[in-house]
Order: structure tokens, then sequence, then C-alpha cells
């Protein structure tokens, strides 16, 4: 068993995205993805690394034909278990760095939601796209979910009280502050240079670079605390400033919302 499976067999993936607080990125996500289907006639979805079916499973119960590829067979046990047999969806083990399973072109939206949360160098992060590109249409559409580099710099060197540990550790850090991750810390931080950067080196267009939670890492406990009527304030005025390019690299989380060129 390697560390990534080590560690989602022993997380609750579920109630990350189940709290109120993590509702804010579910709901945006949600929210870019259904822009992304509007846009499209009868949508062939695959999402790449779709753990437990956050996304997978309510995309397919609206009726949507979707292929979830999960790496980790206890995510991909959860997400099975909600289904019923009917669903128009084929969940099968495979991983981002080789989609050979499928020709060229077979999807309209393809959604990397989670794999480039655990790839931590740039030839795999190439990889990953690459094969993104290769099997979605031209012209389709492809979502690709980042894990942010400043976020962790302010909320767990500083907030969180580990600023001599990482700061005596040298290769934890660069001199500019950017964390260099290890299969060991589990998840890859970027900037988005780093991600415009890796788009550059393929045929595409981005529609929009979206912060998916915003402050509300920041703010958890505030948040969790809303009663419904301020959340649902809280999620208008999120919605109205999560596109704003100057709060994009604050976010915990960030969504690619990208353009196959024709």
């Amino acid at each position: 068993m390697n560390l990534l499976e080590e560690y989602y067999n022993n997380t609750n993936e579920e109630n990350r995205l189940l709290s109120q607080h993590g509702q804010v990125e579910y709901l945006t996500t949600m929210k870019y993805i259904h822009e992304c289907i509007s846009q499209l006639a009868s949508p062939s979805i695959l999402e790449i690394g779709a753990g437990t079916g956050r996304y997978s499973v309510p995309l397919v119960k609206e009726g949507y034909s979707v292929t979830a590829v999960e790496l980790v067979p206890h995510n991909l046990d959860i997400l099975r278990s909600k289904l019923d047999g009917t669903e128009p969806i084929t969940a099968i083990q495979g991983n981002a760095l080789d989609l050979s399973a499928f020709p060229d072109q077979s999807f309209d939206l393809t959604m990397l939601l989670g794999p480039m949360y655990h790839l931590y160098t740039l030839e795999d992060k190439i990889q990953a796209l690459s094969e993104a590109v290769r099997v979605t249409k031209h012209g389709g559409y492809i979502l690709v979910a980042y894990c942010m580099n400043e976020p962790t710099i302010i909320q767990y060197v500083f907030m969180g009280g580990h600023l001599k540990e990482v700061t005596e550790m040298n290769s934890l850090l660069t001199e500019d502050w950017h964390c260099k991750s290890e299969p060991k810390e589990i998840f890859e931080l970027v900037r988005t240079e780093d991600i415009s950067q890796l788009n550059s080196r393929f045929p595409l267009d981005r529609i929009k670079l979206i912060a998916t939670d915003g402050a509300a890492h920041y703010l958890s406990e505030l948040i969790d605390e809303m009663d419904p009527d301020t959340f649902t304030k809280w999620m208008e005025y999120h919605f109205a400033t999560c596109e704003r390019q100057d709060l994009i690299g604050a976010s915990n989380h960030t969504l690619d919302i990208l353009k196959v060129r024709s």
C-alpha cells in the first residue's frame, strides 16, 4: 500500500465536502460544471480521480452519462456503494497518467478534480494533462482542480505555529516561500503561474480560473456556525468574487476551466 492509498483509507473524504465550509467548494465546483454542461449537447463526461463519487454520482443521477476513473480501491468501493445499478455510469480503477483504455476524443467534458493534488513532478503533471487533452473532443472542456501554495504558508506555517519546523527543514521551502511537496506530504501545492506554465504546453484556451473555496478555510469555524440565511448570503458574496483574479492565489483550491482548441 502506498502513501496515497493509506491516506484515503484513513481519511473520511466525504465529510470534507459535507461540512458547511466544505460546501463552498462543492457548490462552486458544481456551478461551473453545470455551466460547461449547458454548452454541450448530450455530453459524455469523464471524471479522472473520481474519489468517492462526490461529483460523479450527483451528475449521473441527473441523467448524464459518466465514466468515473479512480486510483484508490477504497474510494472506488464507496463510489459504487452509492449506485443501484440503473445509473448510466462506468466506474473503473485507473490512473490519470495512463488513459489508454479510452480512444482519442472520447469525451465532451473531462474533469481532473483530484489528480493534480498528488502529482509531484512536472513530468507527471504534463502526462496527466496530456492524457486528458487526448481523450477530450476538440471544442470540449477540461476542468482541473489544484491545491494552492499560499494558504498553506499562511494557515499551516504561521497560523498553525509550524514556522520553526519548516524553516529548519530547508527541503520544504524555496527562498521565495514556495512549498516543495513530496509524496510523504500527500498534497502538491502550486501557484497560478505554475498552472499557466503547464497549460502553455497544450492546445488549450482558458475560459476561467476560479477560487473554488475562497476564504472558506480561513473562516471555517465561522462559516460552519452560520444560520442558513447567513450562509446563503456568504455564497452570494463568494460567487460574486470567486472569479476575481486578484484573489485566486489565496484560495485553498482552484478550478481551471479549459477548452480544447478545435
